[in-house]
């Protein structure tokens, strides 16, 4: 079984990080457990992982040691790029 890592890159107190964390991970749960490791990453705390991977300012994702979105992708957007990477 093929499992991928996400990771969300936030900071502490950011209302919409949190919100659109909460809404991402519902996307996740359709995929089982065990396919998809999901991670917060405060930004402040691994700034030098952050700025090794691209990331210029939060909150973004990366998918398995790679920034693939840059600001936050809608459920769609995230899901497409999910199933693209577990096949």
């Amino acid at each position: 079984m093929k499992q991928i890592k996400i990771e969300l890159f936030s900071t502490p107190g950011c209302s919409r990080c949190a919100q659109a964390s909460t809404g991402l991970k519902v996307v996740l749960a359709a995929f089982g457990e065990g396919r998809v490791i999901w991670r917060d990453v405060n930004l402040l705390d691994e700034i030098d992982y952050a700025v090794k991977l691209g990331l210029i300012s939060p909150s973004a994702i990366a998918i398995d040691g790679e920034l693939v979105f840059p600001s936050l992708p809608d459920a769609a957007a995230l899901r497409a790029e999910i199933v693209k990477r577990l096949r």
